[in-house]
């Protein structure tokens, strides 16, 4: 059954009470990128650890998303996304009062719990808000958050942590978790459970059965990953490579943050139109411009450029491959498929950071992660051809029937 849709283009409210829960979620996720250097000397570890802390919350992500996506199956919408909110203030709240590194990373998993629930979620609340040839750019717009997080809250984050320390920069996250929290109660209407009378969890995990929604999860972890090795270390890379100052990383991490808003709705408005190419484009684009930053972080202004680019093509994936797992999980399983595919993006964050981490301690140098990472995602691109390919006539795909009793239904 679908979420009744305004009529007319107009949004509704509800889909921006989405965008700034994600602001604030997307704040957090981001924002310790730009304290990794404060973080480290401050809490007495190496670099390669204090990425460890991307790492720790992507894999929170990761277990969370499943777990938290069964727990509120049955709860109204507007009180599943309000509880997520206020596990994902009270994280911060520790992560700002954490005394040491375990302590820190502890802190940073509770907050990562409510993440992959509440992106989940919203998209298949998104997509039932409008009408069916804008469900992609429904998607976009509520990943808007994400992208504003980056644009204005990654780089007052680091503002803050260089001058008021990096504990300070979490109590102002908690706020924002405080004002999202109230946004969603005022916004988004009440509404019945999300999970249809009858229908159970294993009828949800059924879809993990059709081979082209594992694909799509599978082309999510490993196509992101590669952002996440370059992005994870944007702090030491344009401070120890292209020789910016630590004050200048702020200013630098506003271009990415306006690549991300342009990546991420030019990629909603293609994926509406051509899904197909728009997923396999993005991905391969991404990975071109992952190569670049391999010359561009020893050229200053080069370095700059790169780092807009490379938001915009990261971004630009997030719609077609979300869309994707989408319209493959298509019936019952969609609201746990969508939750797995925002645990699978983080995946990808955290083998991104591992990886990244790795090449940095075997002396191949900072630099050398940009050529790992488009190599990785290059890698997401061929799985994301391999499902292209398998569903066409004779590709070796069992056309994959909905699941009686579908409460959303995805485009085709």
């Amino acid at each position: 059954m679908q979420t009744s849709r305004p009529a007319g283009t107009r949004l509704p409210a509800a889909l921006y009470a989405l965008t700034i829960g994600a602001f604030g979620i997307g704040t957090t996720e981001f924002v310790i990128m730009g304290l990794l250097l404060q973080v480290a000397a401050d809490l007495q570890v190496g670099i390669a650890a204090a990425g460890l802390l991307i790492s720790g919350y992507a894999m929170g992500v990761f277990v969370g998303a499943p777990l938290l996506t069964a727990a509120t199956g049955r709860l109204p919408r507007k009180t599943a996304l309000t509880a997520l909110m206020v596990v994902f203030t009270l994280g911060n709240l520790a992560c700002a009062l954490a005394p040491d590194y375990a302590t820190l990373m502890v802190a940073r998993v509770l907050t990562s719990l409510a993440h992959g629930t509440f992106f989940g979620l919203g998209a298949v609340v998104a997509t039932g808000l409008v009408a069916p040839d804008r469900k992609a750019s429904a998607i976009s717009i509520m990943f808007t958050g994400l992208t504003v997080a980056t644009l204005l809250g990654v780089p007052a984050g680091a503002w803050l942590g260089l001058h008021f320390g990096w504990r300070s920069t979490f109590w102002a996250v908690s706020a924002i978790g405080v004002l999202a929290t109230a946004v969603i109660l005022w916004l988004v209407p009440a509404d019945r459970q999300d999970r249809p009378a009858g229908l159970s969890l294993a009828d949800e995990v059924k879809v993990l059965a059709r081979p082209q929604v594992l694909l799509g999860l599978l082309a999510t972890v490993v196509g992101f990953a590669g952002l996440f090795a370059v992005f994870t270390y944007i702090q030491p890379l344009l401070t120890r490579v292209s020789g910016f100052s630590e004050a200048a990383v702020s200013g630098i991490l506003l271009v990415f943050g306006v690549g991300m808003i342009a990546g991420n709705l030019v990629g909603g408005r293609l994926a509406d139109r051509w899904p197909v190419a728009a997923l396999l484009a993005s991905l391969l684009v991404l990975a071109l411009v992952l190569l670049g930053m391999g010359w561009a972080v020893h050229r200053p202004v080069a370095a700059v450029v790169f780092t807009g680019l490379l938001g915009a093509a990261a971004f630009a994936t997030v719609s077609p491959l979300q869309m994707r797992v989408l319209q493959k999980a298509e019936g019952a399983g969609q609201h746990l498929a969508s939750s797995l595919n925002i645990a699978a993006f983080n995946l990808g964050n955290a083998l991104g950071a591992w990886l990244g981490g790795r090449v940095i301690d075997q002396g191949s140098g900072l630099a050398a992660v940009t050529w790992v990472a488009a190599l990785v995602t290059l890698l997401g691109l061929g799985v994301a051809a391999l499902s292209v390919w398998l569903e066409r006539p004779g590709g070796g795909v069992t056309p994959e029937v909905p699941a009686p009793g579908a409460c959303l239904q995805a485009d085709r």
